[in-house]
């Protein structure tokens, strides 16, 4: 047997230990260059304005929706097939939280029932101030579509593309925000590039750039055009609202900044290993990943959803079948509507019937920059084995 296989997994070089290092043996562990130059990084890679990098995606949703003045008796919508975080951001702000079911060909939340759902609510006076469309396993929602309805409707945009750095709307990079107001990165080390923990926020407004900046480190400025009153001298700053410690060290950035160089070389691999995958496992009773012509993912996840009138196993019985034969393959996601606590805010069994269709078949397999063709074959043989 080959050794274990995780799903995902950083990929880190003696370039990126170096970058450690030399910020390590600086004088600067936290708010010194590397965080900038990371941002500019980025920025650049995105053809987007601004880039504020903060301690984690989930600091990076929670700041954005600060950033556009979500509160109390706002509502957030986004996705149900994601990570919690995409939903406690609303919470977080004191608003509430509902969610639009999605498309069962890109697992992305669908417009079609986005727009009914906008029409019907519409009338009742609960339009959403905020959506958080999920770009899921590193393919783009529809974008456009999605700014027209927020122009018309006037609700605002903060992409969740914490799967999508490196990945292509229109051909467009991910994150320029041309349709939204601001986007959001993950860099956590099963993602495309990792800074070990930490996020970002993108925007091509400048008033949400000086308020993101405020609201990662405690809602303090330095900048005298923004104080109320006489500036006592050079130490003086002011406390203008209330922020959070959200602020990336330059330790985490230095590694970014590194690997965001191999960023196009990651994806490029990972759109080897899903092409491969797609051919090899062309033949299997299972429903392969969609992919929208206006769209080019980065392939954060390979998810396979299982034709499960077709086969005698339960998902379950092959899901814990690669996970004793050391293929660590995992589930994204869990409804975030069936989870005890959303429960408990009155969400039901039924209320997004899509999501939790997919959620009965679907096995996210290996997929990472590392991956060997070899241990591909491995993932492959034993999906034969057990779908046979």
């Amino acid at each position: 047997m080959t050794a274990y296989i995780p799903y995902g997994r950083q990929d880190i070089n003696a370039a990126d230990i170096q970058s450690v290092i030399e910020v390590l043996q600086s004088d600067w562990l936290i708010q010194g260059s590397a965080v900038n130059r990371f941002e500019q990084a980025v920025a650049d890679y995105c053809d987007v304005k601004y880039a504020i990098a903060v301690s984690s995606a989930t600091a990076a949703l929670h700041i954005a929706c600060l950033a556009i003045d979500l509160g109390e008796q706002d509502y957030l919508w986004t996705s149900p097939n994601t990570f919690v975080a995409s939903a406690n951001c609303g919470l977080y702000c004191g608003a509430k939280v509902d969610f639009v079911d999605i498309d069962l060909d890109t697992y992305n939340l669908s417009i079609d029932l986005l727009e009914q759902k906008l029409a019907k609510v519409a009338q009742l006076g609960c339009l959403p101030k905020v959506l958080v469309p999920v770009h899921f396993a590193g393919q783009s929602c529809d974008m456009k579509k999605i700014s027209i309805l927020s122009q018309q409707y006037g609700f605002k945009v903060i992409e969740d593309a914490s799967h999508a750095i490196g990945g292509k709307y229109q051909n467009k990079a991910i994150g320029s925000c041309e349709f939204s107001d601001l986007a959001v990165f993950s860099f956590h080390p099963v993602k495309i590039i990792t800074t070990g923990e930490g996020g970002m926020v993108l925007t091509n407004r400048k008033d949400l750039y000086e308020k993101l900046l405020r609201l990662r480190s405690h809602g303090i400025t330095r900048n005298p055009d923004l104080m109320q009153g006489e500036v006592h001298g050079g130490w003086y700053y002011q406390q203008l609202e209330l922020g959070f410690n959200y602020r990336m060290t330059d330790i985490q950035a230095a590694l970014g900044a590194s690997q965001i160089q191999r960023l196009d070389k990651f994806i490029t691999r990972r759109r080897f290993l899903a092409q491969r995958y797609n051919h090899l496992l062309q033949d299997l009773p299972l429903t392969l990943p969609y992919q929208h012509f206006d769209t080019e993912s980065s392939w954060h996840l390979y998810v396979i959803r299982l034709n499960l009138d077709k086969i005698s196993k339960t998902h379950r019985q092959v899901f814990e079948h690669l996970r004793q034969v050391g293929i660590g393959v995992n589930l994204h996601y869990i409804p975030v509507h069936t989870h005890p606590y959303y429960q408990n805010l009155g969400f039901r069994q039924g209320d997004f019937p899509k999501s939790e269709m997919y959620y009965k078949s679907a096995i996210s397999i290996p997929l990472y920059y590392g991956l060997t063709e070899k241990d591909q074959d491995w993932v492959v043989v034993n999906l034969q084995e057990i779908l046979s």
